[in-house]
């Protein structure tokens, strides 16, 4: 019998070996891109990737996230403007060869990505009643840091890449997009067919920074 929800009970689902490889493999594929096919994705494509994404597990069943495509040519200029200034100025902390390889770093996709998309936590959102946020409130923050994440797979899954663009200015962002004062910038993602596919990391690749042992240890107390 279907609840007040029309949610039917199903069997427990059973995930084989093969699937489990396959999974793993989707983890290690799904990379920040940055070079992107100027190919267009439908409408119909993005809607399906964010309602996966809505899966994600939200403090007290929140559900904080907002997704906004940015297609107005204006707004986007003004993002990609807060990148170039936040890039500029990121590039000023390095000397050295730490400055040169900064410098010839591609770190965003903005100009050639068909999608962008804004990804926001609703602070103030009611739904969930306050469940879980009295004592780590940033959990709002978290749950939406979950659904991009969710949404990341699911485009990966699709042959679709994400870039995940940090270098940039939150507030400028805020406002070029007039987005509600409490929706908070949580990620600025591109998204586009890539032009290439690796598994390893791009930052990697390009020798700036390696695999940190510590990531994997499991610590005891």
């Amino acid at each position: 019998m279907p609840d007040r929800e029309g949610v039917v009970a199903a069997a427990k689902p059973s995930f084989d070996e093969t699937f489990r490889a396959k999974l793993n493999e989707l983890f290690a594929w799904r990379r920040d891109v940055r070079e992107f096919r100027k190919d267009p994705i439908g409408a119909a494509v993005i809607e399906g990737l964010v309602r996966t994404a809505s899966l994600s597990p939200s403090v007290g069943f929140s559900q904080p996230w907002r997704f906004v495509r940015v297609d107005d040519a204006a707004r986007r200029a003004a993002v990609i403007a807060s990148f170039e200034r936040a890039n500029a100025d990121a590039l000023g902390d390095y000397s050295g060869d730490d400055a040169a390889r900064y410098a010839s770093l591609k770190l965003a996709g903005l100009r050639e990505a068909p999608v962008h998309l804004a990804v926001c936590a609703d602070t103030q959102t009611h739904v969930g009643k306050g469940l879980g946020r009295r004592t780590m409130p940033d959990m709002l923050v978290y749950s939406a840091a979950m659904a991009v994440y969710t949404f990341w797979l699911a485009a990966r899954a699709e042959g679709i890449g994400v870039g995940w663009v940090s270098i940039l200015d939150p507030v400028e962002v805020h406002d070029a997009l007039s987005l509600p004062p409490e929706w908070q910038l949580i990620a600025y993602l591109c998204v586009g067919y890539p032009n290439d596919a690796f598994a390893t990391p791009e930052l990697q690749r390009a020798g700036w920074e390696s695999r940190d042992p510590r990531a994997t240890e499991v610590y005891r107390r």
